[in-house]
């Protein structure tokens, strides 16, 4: 099996997901996958798409991530990792898609306007 490239979004985050075969070791930015991630919800949600589809200790899974948030930076790489998991077997698709891991959430910031305080705030009106 050669190397499997895909991109996963949310929000600003990009990650770029590369799979190939091997023990089950994840790399992000070239760190350990516990010491980027340090809680235990942030570890299950990049781990989700593995345990849906039985795939803990099969592939060795390399992660450029950037932009957003630690969360954000979590949710891209589930998406990332549950398209790959879909390129490598469309049966897994019929697994992952009722859970919501193939939906890629566009909830973005909303861009601050002229005239205005923030997206939606105004500034206080002075009748006198």
């Amino acid at each position: 099996m050669e190397v499997l490239h895909t991109i996963g979004r949310r929000k600003t985050a990009v990650a770029r997901v590369y799979i190939s075969e091997g023990k089950g070791n994840i790399t992000i930015n070239n760190r350990e996958f516990d010491n980027y991630f340090t809680t235990g919800t942030l570890k299950y949600k990049v781990k989700q798409p593995l345990m849906l589809t039985n795939n803990q200790d099969n592939f060795d899974i390399k992660v450029n991530v950037f932009g957003g948030g630690i969360t954000g930076q979590a949710e891209a790489i589930r998406l990332a990792i549950s398209r790959a998991m879909c390129k490598l077997d469309e049966e897994n698709r019929k697994v992952l898609k009722p859970e919501g891991l193939l939906t890629r959430d566009p909830r973005m910031v909303e861009r601050k306007k002229f005239g205005q305080k923030k997206a939606r705030k105004k500034f206080q009106f002075s009748k006198r």
